[in-house]
Order: C-alpha cells, then sequence, then structure tokens
C-alpha cells in the first residue's frame, strides 16, 4: 500500500512538472515581457506531435515513425514549436493585448483541427500511440518507473529555471521588463520593442513545445482532445496563483492547480453516481475557478508574484529616514 502511495505520488509530481514547463514558458511571454498569449494548447500540441513523429516505431498508417531517441525529438519538439511561435509572432506581434490574445486564439482552434483532420500526419481522432517512454524496462515495477520519469523531469524544470533566472538577471531580461512597464521610454532608449518581444514569443513557445513532448513520452499516447482550449485555461490559472512574473511561482502554481485538479477529479469519480460524472467533470473547471477567485482576493500578486520596480520605488520613498 505504502509502496503505491509513492508510485501514484510520483506520477502526480511527474504530471505537475510538465504543467510548470508550460508555466515557465507562459511567464516568460506573459510575466516578463506582457505578452497575452491565449494559444498556449496548440505550442504544446505541436511540441508533443513534433516528438510522437519522431520517435514513434514506423507506422504504415501515418507519416514520420522515423524511431529516433527521446532526446531528440525532444530537442526537435523544442525547435519546431519555435520556429512556429517565430512565425506567428513576427505576424501577430504588434498586435496589442486583447487583439494579440484573439489572434492566438485562432491559432490554438487552427492547430486542434489539423491534428484532428490531418489523419495521414497526425492519425486524425485516433491519436498517435505506442511513443516511447522514458524508463520502460521498468514499468513493471511501478515505483520504480514513476521515481525515473520524476527524477527526469526535476531535472529539466530544475535546469530551466537556472537557465530562465539567469536571463531574467540579464540585460536582456531586465530590457524586457522595461517593455512590459513602458514600452515608450524603453524604446526612447535605444531599444527595438518589436525585436524583443518577438524572441520572448518565441522562446516561450519553444518551452512551452518542450512541455508538450515530456507530457507525451511520460504518457505514451497524444489525441487531439488533449490540447482543447482547457489546456490554456489551466496555465494561466497555474501561472496567476503562482504569481506572474516569478519563476518560482509558475512551478508552485502548476503543483497546486493541479493537485486542485486530481482532487476535484477524485471527488467527482467518489460522490458521483457513474452515470452521472461524464457531466459532473465540469466541475472540476469550477474548482479551479472557485480557486483562483479566492487566491486573487487573498493574494492579488499570485503566492510569489513579482513586485513592480515602480512599487518598489515607492515603497522606498514613503520609507522614513532613519536620520
Amino acid at each position: 500500500m505504502t509502496l503505491d502511495l509513492l508510485a501514484y505520488a510520483a506520477f502526480f509530481l511527474s504530471m505537475a512538472l510538465t504543467y510548470a514547463i508550460i508555466c515557465l514558458g507562459l511567464n516568460v511571454q506573459w510575466g516578463m515581457t506582457g505578452l497575452f498569449n491565449v494559444g498556449i494548447a496548440a505550442f504544446v500540441a505541436v511540441g508533443a506531435y513534433t516528438s510522437a513523429l519522431l520517435t514513434t516505431p514506423p507506422s504504415p498508417d501515418r507519416f514520420g515513425g522515423f524511431g529516433m531517441p527521446i532526446l531528440i525529438g525532444w530537442l526537435g519538439a523544442a525547435v519546431v514549436s519555435g520556429l512556429m511561435s517565430w512565425a506567428v509572432g513576427a505576424l501577430t506581434i504588434r498586435l496589442r493585448a486583447d487583439y494579440l490574445a484573439i489572434a492566438t486564439f485562432g491559432v490554438a482552434v487552427t492547430i486542434q483541427l489539423c491534428v484532428l483532420n490531418l489523419q495521414p500526419l497526425t492519425g486524425g481522432a485516433f491519436g498517435i500511440g505506442f511513443i516511447p517512454r522514458p524508463f520502460a524496462a521498468w514499468q513493471e515495477n511501478a515505483l520504480a518507473f514513476s521515481l525515473g520519469n520524476l527524477a527526469i523531469m526535476i531535472v529539466v524544470v530544475l535546469a530551466l529555471y537556472l537557465g530562465l533566472q539567469h536571463l531574467a538577471k540579464s540585460p536582456w531580461g531586465r530590457v524586457l521588463r522595461a517593455i512590459r512597464e513602458d514600452e515608450v521610454a524603453a524604446q526612447a532608449l535605444g531599444k527595438r520593442p518589436i525585436r524583443f518581444r518577438l524572441q520572448a514569443f518565441t522562446l516561450g513557445g519553444a518551452i512551452m513545445g518542450l512541455a508538450g513532448a515530456t507530457q507525451a513520452h511520460f504518457i505514451g499516447f497524444i489525441a487531439p482532445d488533449n490540447y482543447m482550449p482547457i489546456l490554456t485555461f489551466q496555465v494561466w490559472a497555474m501561472l496567476i496563483v503562482g504569481g506572474s512574473g516569478n519563476n518560482r511561482g509558475a512551478i508552485a502554481g502548476a503543483i497546486l492547480v493541479w493537485g486542485l485538479w486530481a482532487l476535484s477529479a477524485a471527488a467527482v469519480s467518489s460522490f458521483i453516481p457513474a452515470e452521472q460524472q461524464a457531466r459532473a467533470a465540469a466541475l472540476q473547471i469550477v474548482a479551479i475557478g472557485v480557486g483562483l477567485c479566492l487566491m486573487l482576493l487573498w493574494r492579488p500578486r499570485g503566492l510569489f508574484g513579482e513586485v513592480s520596480p515602480l512599487t518598489r520605488l515607492k515603497s522606498l520613498r514613503a520609507t522614513p529616514s532613519k536620520e
């Protein structure tokens, strides 16, 4: 019994960390740069399908099946998602706030319809199976298999966290925050906001693609239903709860909201009659919405929300001098 609980805990944390990677990508776009991306599901889907096509065994029913190593699939997913992000950003990055949100949402719907209907490439509604899983030889031992996958996810998340922290403190990261706070002032200082915003959008999309690949290989199967708009809602809720603009907050928010999602799913399966569970599944979205509202009332900036430089400056001016 104890081993089963440990295996489930490792499985839970592994899934939560895949969402943490998506949150880290969104934090680059929104938290650091202020880009309102509502097409998260599209970039995650592109990464997942790219890695699946590169690493699965040959199949006569669809294109792909190159049987490459998992690491190559993950790198390919990040590259392809990054290129798609650059292409989308080059066309839409000049749009502001709600207009950018509408454009990226349209991209997400387009990608979802493509993976649903391009059956020779994506498998259509049947999806793609037989995606190789790390430590597949350990599957008979649930605990060892789950702990092995958890170790990989911890390494990936830690590497991304350290890299993004370094970028945030670099001149590049400071320029992004300057553009987010006052684009006109940054432009007056000789910076090119469009160029930096496109770079941040591309980097964030590449990280989301990597997250999609890790999810695909962790589960072993992908289908178009995995990349519906609800995924975008989940990730935004995770970042808001954890704290926009803070990488630690992105990781913490992903774990907390995924935990709430898992608990609400367990409650539905335990207390709702079987014939009503399909409808009652919507209560999971309600639970996240209520939790999000409570968090905004309790801590409007989230658990680890970034304090604006202007707010920090005002607080310093308001502090009375000891002299």
